[in-house]
Order: structure tokens, then sequence, then C-alpha cells
């Protein structure tokens, strides 16, 4: 067990999908229990990523590789442990706000937080207020994330917390912004709950919100 734990962390931490996969497909054949996988295998290795970005062993394109190989191993995972019936560690609906195309930091985030056992509904880009409101509202999502990666569409990020505010729905979810231009000031400024620079402190933050 140790061994087919052991190779599932090793394929994440290298950024290889194929061993990924097949070492997920292997414990899941030698009845390793999905949550087990999940949380001694996957979630210690993408740890570990965001701990060698944050001391500068790993950059950007090393985190995308391994969070790919975490998710191909996460796609075969996902079946068993809804039936296993284990619950995420809480829901999160992302999303560049309106006006903006950028997706590659956003994308990072959510494949960082899946890696974290989060459930994510990613809304994509160019997102306006009505649409993240009208998804936090159907989903009963926890929290709320952000992107912007041009200072002119920053704005939306505050537009989207006040449409929240008018629905009511303020108080039950979390909002926690990020993106290139954005800072810590700017996320008090416009009443965010949180500010995270990368996807590692991403994770740590949305835990935090979460009370985790």
């Amino acid at each position: 067990m140790e061994d087919l734990l052991s190779s599932i962390y090793q394929a994440i931490l290298e950024g290889d999908q194929a061993a990924a996969r097949a070492a997920v497909q292997r414990a899941l054949e030698e009845n390793l229990e999905a949550e087990t996988i999940l949380k001694q295998a996957m979630m210690p290795a993408m740890q570990e990523v965001g701990r060698l970005f944050e001391e500068g062993e790993y950059f950007v394109p090393e985190m995308l590789v391994a969070a790919r190989a975490m998710q191909t191993g996460l796609s075969l995972l996902k079946p068993k442990l809804v039936q296993a019936d284990v619950a995420p560690a809480g829901k999160v609906v992302a999303g560049t706000v309106k006006g903006d195309l950028h997706d590659i930091g956003k994308n990072l985030v959510c494949m960082m937080l899946e890696g974290a056992a989060f459930e994510i509904i990613d809304l994509g880009t160019d997102v306006p207020p009505e649409r993240f409101v009208e998804a936090v509202q159907t989903s009963g999502a926890q929290l709320l994330a952000l992107s912007a990666l041009l200072t002119t569409t920053m704005p939306n990020m505050k537009q989207t917390i006040e449409a929240l505010q008018q629905a009511g729905l303020r108080q039950q979810v979390k909002v926690m912004v990020g993106g290139a231009p954005v800072t810590e000031t700017f996320a008090r400024q416009i009443g965010a709950d949180g500010y995270a620079p990368d996807a590692s402190r991403a994770v740590a933050l949305a835990k935090s919100l979460m009370g985790m």
C-alpha cells in the first residue's frame, strides 16, 4: 500500500500524467479506498508542490504540470469519492471577472484547490457579476474566487461583491481575490475577505476562510 501511495505522490510531484493515472488505477485495483488515495498521496503531493513553489524551486510551468497530473488521477477517483459519499473540503465558485479573458492563473488556482479536495465550479472568463451571483445562489458555495489580470477590469471585482450584497448573499459566501495587479490593500478596499498573490497561497487562504 505504501509503495502505491508513494508512486502516486511521486508521479504528481514530477508532473507525469501517464504515471499518475496508471498508479491511481493500480491502487484502485488493489482495493485502496479513494479517500485514502486522495488524502494520503494526492493532497500531500500538491502541498509539497505548493511548498516548492513558495521556496522558488518550482515555477508556474512545474506547478501546472503537477496540477495536471493530479487532475488526471483525480478523474479516476471522483466517481468513487461520490459513491463513498466523501464530503469535499468546501465548494468554490471561481472565475475571471467581466472584460478579462485571462485564465492561466485562475485555472491554476482551480487545479490547486481541487488538489486540496475542494469542489470547483469554474465559470471561465469574462464573467459578469450577475452570473457569479447566480452560481453562488444555485450551488450554495461557501467561497467565491475572483481573478483579474487587467487593471481596467479590477473594478468589476467590487461590482461583483456589491451584486452579492444586493442579492442578500454576502453573508453566506467568503470572497477571495487575486491576479497580477491585485493587492492586499485593494482587496480590503473593495470588501473582499482575502487576497492571495499566487495559487499555492490561494489554497492556504481558502482553508483559513473555511476555518480549517
